[in-house]
């Protein structure tokens, strides 16, 4: 923050080139590359006195915090990743209050975890989408959902490209089977959510 004529002034939230690759994404975990986008949300710091930056690659800013995207996107450089995409994206996890909890999906190891949604066990080998909660600037694990309780629990059926964007490590076979038991035949899953 800076003062402005006696008060806080917020600084704004920036999408830049990476300056390095140090940096990885608060939404992915990846690094974010030397020279590529970025974007950086500007917070209070919940540790001590001014302000933090939180860096993210923009699609996965897009999707885990749409508000502060949506606010910047105007401010967008030529060189940012496909703006409309970002904004489709942006709008549609604003839209649904726990489409930005959404980390991924897998197939459970165990049998321990109980979704979220309908209370139930998860079965071993099933699929399962991961959730995160953002409290005090971080990502904290939230549990998991079936995959089945998608619609009840995020109030969205369509959850498709944020599932396989947050699950990059997925084969290709894998990711096939995942869109099949979300109901979608893997050849129409959009664009955006394409491997990259």
């Amino acid at each position: 923050m800076r003062a402005v004529s006696g008060r806080l002034h917020r600084m704004p939230h920036v999408f830049e080139p990476a300056p390095t690759g140090r940096a990885k994404c608060r939404g992915c975990g990846r690094p974010i590359a030397k020279g590529e986008v970025r974007f950086g949300e500007h917070l209070p710091n919940p540790f001590g006195e001014g302000e933090m930056t939180l860096w993210f690659h923009p699609l996965c800013a897009a999707y885990k915090r749409p508000e502060s995207v949506l606010l910047t996107l105007a401010e967008a450089p030529q060189s940012a990743p496909d703006p409309a995409a970002l904004e489709r994206a942006a709008r549609a996890s604003s839209a649904h209050r726990r489409l930005p909890r959404i980390d991924g999906a897998e197939r459970a190891p165990g049998s321990q975890a109980k979704c979220r949604h309908c209370k139930e066990r998860i079965e071993r080998g099933t699929w399962r989408i991961r959730l995160v909660f953002f409290e005090e600037g971080r990502f904290m694990p939230g549990g998991f959902v079936h995959i089945d309780c998608r619609k009840a629990y995020f109030e969205d059926n369509d959850v498709r490209d944020a599932l396989l964007h947050f699950s990059p490590d997925l084969s290709d076979d894998e990711r096939a089977e995942l869109m099949r038991a979300c109901g979608v035949e893997p050849g129409r899953a959009s664009s955006e959510a394409q491997r990259t």
